[in-house]
C-alpha cells in the first residue's frame, strides 16, 4: 500500500456493525448471490434445499471476503475518489489490518465449507475466483493496464459457474455461457460509468480506458463489446438453460442495449457535456437491469422445467 496512514491511522469514530458489513461490498454481493443461485437452480441436478442454501451462503461469504481484501488493498485510491471516499477504511471507521484479517478469515472459511457442503470443484472455483479478484485484478491489473475491467471482469463472472458446479460437480456449456454473459457485460457497464466519472479515475491514477485512450476510443470499445455480448446472450436461448421466455427477454433487452451503445458511439464530447452525459447515464442504468433480467429469465425457465414444462426448451445443446 502507498498510504500507510490509511491502514494504520487512528479511527475517526467507533466502528459499527454496518461498517464491517460495508467491507463486504453488499451491492456487489447481491449480484454474486443472484447469479450463483441461478446457476445452481438451472443445473440439471437438484440439490437438497438445505445444501443449496449452504452453497449460496458460502459463495456469498466468499464474495464478501473478496470485497474486504479489495478495500484493504485499494484504500489509498478509494480515499481520493468521490464515489469511494466514504468506504469504511478511508472514512476512518475500520483499519486496514482489520479488513485484511476479515478478508483472509472469510476466504478460508467460505472455500472450505463450500467444498465440504457440496464438492471440491465448486470449492476450487470459489478459491480461484477470490484469488483472481484480489491478486490478478485488484493488486495487478487495476493499476497497470486499461484492460483491467476486461480481464478482471472474469472474477465477477464465475459465480453462476460455481453455483452450477455446486449442483453438478462439473462445468457445462450452459455454465460457460452464463460466465460469458457476465464477462462480456462488465466492460460496457463500467466503461459507460467511466465516461461520466473520468475525473475520479484521473485523480486516483487508475488507468481506465477513458484515461489512457480517451472517451472516443472508449465509445468504440463499448459498441464492439455490446455487439459481442448480444450474440452471446442470444446463444444462451438455445441451450437447456434457455427457452422462449429467455429468448424474448434477450431480444428486447439486447435491441435496447445495442441501440444505447450506438447512441453513445455517435456522440461527441460537446454533445455529452451539453446534456451532462444523458445518453451515457441512461445506458449505464439500463446495464444494471440488463444482467438481472437475463438471469431472471434463466431462473424462470429453470422453474418451468422443474414444474414439468421441459417441452418449452429450445435447446440445441441440451
Amino acid at each position: 500500500m502507498t498510504d500507510a496512514s490509511i491502514n494504520e491511522g487512528g479511527l475517526e469514530g467507533e466502528a459499527q456493525f454496518g461498517d464491517y458489513f460495508a467491507l463486504l461490498k453488499p451491492r456487489v454481493m447481491t449480484l454474486v448471490v443472484f447469479t450463483a443461485l441461478v446457476g445452481l437452480l438451472a443445473a440439471p441436478v437438484p440439490l437438497h434445499p438445505f445444501v443449496a442454501f449452504c452453497a449460496i451462503l458460502f459463495i456469498a461469504v466468499g464474495g464478501g471476503a473478496s470485497g474486504a481484501l479489495n478495500m484493504w488493498w485499494d484504500a489509498d485510491i478509494d480515499a481520493v475518489m468521490k464515489r469511494t471516499a466514504r468506504r469504511p477504511i478511508p472514512a476512518g471507521k475500520v483499519t486496514g489490518d482489520e479488513a485484511l484479517a476479515i478478508g483472509l478469515f472469510l476466504s478460508v472459511l467460505s472455500v472450505v465449507f463450500l467444498g465440504l457442503a457440496t464438492n471440491w470443484v465448486a470449492g476450487g472455483l470459489l478459491a480461484f475466483t477470490i484469488f483472481f479478484y484480489v491478486v490478478i485484478y485488484t493488486m495487478w491489473l487495476k493499476r497497470w493496464t486499461p484492460q483491467n475491467i476486461v480481464i478482471g471482469g472474469a472474477a465477477g463472472a464465475f459465480p453462476p459457474m460455481i453455483g452450477w458446479a455446486a449442483a453438478t460437480g462439473g462445468i457445462a456449456p450452459e455454465s460457460v455461457l452464463m460466465f460469458c454473459l457476465t464477462f462480456m457485460w462488465t466492460p460496457p457497464h463500467f466503461w459507460a460509468l467511466a465516461l461520466f466519472i473520468r475525473k475520479d479515475y484521473d485523480h486516483a491514477g487508475v488507468p481506465m480506458l477513458t484515461v489512457t485512450h480517451g472517451r472516443r476510443s472508449t465509445r468504440n470499445h463499448i459498441l464492439v463489446y455490446t455487439l459481442l455480448l448480444a450474440a452471446l446472450a442470444l446463444a444462451m436461448a438455445f441451450t437447456s438453460a434457455g427457452g422462449p421466455i429467455y429468448l424474448v427477454t434477450a431480444l428486447v433487452l439486447n435491441t435496447l442495449f445495442v441501440k444505447g451503445a450506438i447512441d453513445i458511439w455517435r456522440r461527441d464530447e460537446a454533445a455529452s457535456e451539453a446534456d451532462n452525459f444523458k445518453a451515457e447515464k441512461s445506458f449505464f442504468k439500463l446495464s444494471l437491469l440488463y444482467l438481472f433480467a437475463h438471469f431472471g429469465a434463466i431462473l424462470i425457465e429453470a422453474a418451468l422445467t422443474r414444474l414439468g414444462f421441459a417441452g418449452l426448451d429450445l435447446g440445441v445443446w441440451s
